[in-house]
């Protein structure tokens, strides 16, 4: 996957979602299928800056969470610690999953959740990645993928799902520089309600005051065909600046492209639903586009 040049940019997008309520809305679907196969240690291959791994950690969980990008490792990193139950690492969803020193056991499950599979280049790269998300779980474990469901959305306009209000950053690069494409993943799917919010790392002097600073950020996304795109901008409100804008493309993944990946792979039962909720998906209605696999065990293959 290719990296934009953009930087000092986290914080942005932090801002646009609502983590505590995002993460109180999947946290049943992931407790249910982690109770069920009995999981103890999970992988997020595309974890962004760490809020799933850092919350399957909490509930005792050993978890490793990689992310392509330096940047958003090291914000997981300085939010979240680390551990002997948790570990952080630079990597692409793609690449082989080392089992060495510390980290020998397979894995329970694996995710690659927040439309992160779909941002990536093209369909081999899927293919790719989901089965090194096999190779690093257990037989009877499962690979959980989640993505926006492209097919929803008309083909042309662009759906405003977020405009919010933060607060200046500093224009100086720091440690918590990122890539655009695993940034802007965090936020695909993010609560579409407008609001007003602070991210955690802006600058906490300027928040009651001079607002001259403020900045507005929109998000939206839209269907060119068989593509989605995800437009970011970022202006001044004093001014009226555009201070930054950005167009990423997704690839629109459909239901039984990812099945016979996952079958390739080695999948035994596969699951399919709209949202985390389990609802059926359904091409034209459901928001997202949602994959259970589970891995086919060695009682199975005998």
């Amino acid at each position: 996957m290719s990296k934009s040049e953009f930087n000092d940019l986290t914080d942005f997008y932090e801002a646009m979602i609502d983590w505590p309520k995002r993460l109180a809305n999947e946290e049943p679907f992931y407790r249910h299928w982690f109770e069920k196969i009995g999981a103890g240690r999970i992988i997020d291959v595309a974890c962004g800056t760490g809020r799933h791994a850092a919350m399957f950690h909490d509930w005792g969980l050993q978890v490793e969470g990689a992310d392509l990008s330096p940047a958003m490792i090291a914000r997981a990193r300085a939010n979240f610690g680390e551990d002997e139950r948790l570990r952080w690492v630079v990597r692409g969803f793609e690449q082989p999953i080392q089992f060495d020193g510390e980290n020998k056991k397979s894995f329970d499950a694996a995710l690659c959740v927040g439309n992160s599979l779909a941002l990536a280049p093209n369909v081999e790269t899927v293919r790719r990645a989901i089965r090194q998300m096999f190779a690093a779980v257990r037989p009877g474990g499962i690979v959980v993928v989640h993505v926006l469901n492209l097919w929803l959305l008309p083909d042309g306009p662009c759906i405003w799902q977020k405009c919010k209000k933060i607060k200046s950053f500093s224009p100086e690069p720091t440690a918590t520089a990122l890539a655009g494409n695993s940034a802007i993943r965090e936020n695909l799917l993010a609560d579409k309600t407008p609001a007003v919010a602070v991210g955690s790392g802006l600058n906490e002097d300027t928040k009651n005051e001079n607002a001259e600073n403020d900045v507005l950020i929109l998000k939206g996304v839209h269907r060119s065909g068989s593509r989605g795109y995800v437009e970011f901008l970022a202006a001044s409100l004093a001014d009226g600046k555009l201070l930054h804008q950005e167009s990423v493309p997704f690839l629109g993944l459909e239901s039984p492209q990812l099945e016979q990946y996952a079958r390739d792979a080695g999948a035994k039962a596969i699951h399919f639903f709209g949202d985390y909720m389990q609802q059926p998906y359904e091409r034209e209605k459901s928001v997202d586009l949602m994959m259970v696999a589970e891995k086919i065990s060695s009682s199975d293959a005998s």
